[in-house]
């Protein structure tokens, strides 16, 4: 893929970004991070405090794209046909009909997924990894462009149920949102108690996401760099064998497989949000932290001694050589 034609391609993301603009102050990140799972065909975990733009984040980037959007809220109360979708008896022609659930949309909000139990918390596996829902004895295909966007609330809240590992790996990308700046909030005080709301318009089909998905498959990725991600992943599974003796101890359980593909996906995206036709060690740097905090299992040694897996992460980026 040459360069000319990676930014040629990519001119449509500084569209968007600058429409969304318009409603979400500050928070570059997180809409990077939206767009690039949507060029990786990946989900995404938002977690963050009440408050910080959640919602309102992933609604603006259905309301930029023309696609289908549901939002469906967790509950304690909710069913895995509330998600899915299940089976009516039809008492007069003495039938059963399917009626599909929200997940058939190209959007899914997943809103606040930690509210509901694991039971329904897993019914999104099987659409999320196989891009299939099965209802009855019917299986039926999810659209081409679909994604999950969850957001939930520190699981240190009452109420709230911890997502299973399953589950958590099955995201490409968790992100963690803190507080805007003093100055990014007075913008929104300013914006958001107007007697105007602001609304983001359309500006980006499915198509040129799809197009663009199969250009960032086709961008640039040396060798060293594909070590280099792949000494990073191994590095979290056999710490010793990269002079991280601290860290043997500390890790329970190392990244997947599916990590090491996440980072060469996330690195393309980055690449390509960049307009760039090559994935250097910064692309890889850049997305490590959201791609590897949630496969990166800590003992109840490093949960005393305060480490969590960010901690691991930095001291993991910090050892192993940068090509």
């Amino acid at each position: 893929m040459s360069q000319i034609d990676v930014t040629k391609q990519s001119q449509f993301v500084d569209v968007l970004f600058q429409e969304a603009s318009q409603v979400i102050v500050g928070q570059r990140l997180l809409l990077e991070r939206l767009v690039q799972a949507l060029l990786c065909d990946g989900h995404v975990l938002l977690e963050g405090l009440p408050g910080l733009a959640k919602t309102l984040a992933i609604k603006t980037l259905s309301d930029v794209l023309e696609a289908d959007f549901q939002r469906i809220q967790f509950t304690p109360d909710l069913l895995p046909a509330d998600l899915i979708g299940t089976m009516i008896y039809n008492p007069k022609s003495a039938e059963f009909s399917v009626r599909k659930g929200p997940v058939f949309s190209n959007l899914v909000l997943a809103d606040e997924i930690n509210r509901a139990p694991p039971k329904v918390q897993s019914a999104l596996l099987e659409s999320m990894g196989e891009r299939q829902v099965t209802i009855g004895e019917q299986t039926y295909q999810l659209p081409e462009l679909f994604i999950v966007l969850a957001t939930q609330n520190p699981i240190e809240q009452e109420g709230t149920y911890p997502l299973p590992e399953a589950q958590l790996d099955r995201f490409m990308f968790k992100v963690k949102i803190g507080y805007p700046t003093i100055s990014d909030e007075k913008a929104i005080l300013n914006r958001m108690t107007g007697s105007d709301y602001p609304r983001a318009r359309k500006v980006c089909s499915q198509s040129v996401i799809l197009e663009a998905r199969k250009v960032c498959a086709q961008i640039y990725m040396d060798e060293k760099i594909k070590d280099y991600i792949l000494n990073i992943v191994f590095a979290s599974r056999f710490p010793e064998k990269f002079g991280l003796t601290e860290l043997k101890s500390q890790i329970q359980v190392g990244a997947s497989p599916r990590a090491t593909l996440a980072l060469v996906k996330a690195s393309r995206a980055n690449a390509f949000l960049q307009h760039r036709g090559f994935v250097t060690p910064e692309d890889v740097r850049s997305v490590a932290y959201d791609i590897l905090r949630h496969r990166i299992l800590m003992s109840f040694e490093a949960d005393a001694e305060g480490h969590d897996s960010e901690w691991a992460i930095k001291k993991i980026l910090e050892r192993v050589e940068v090509p």
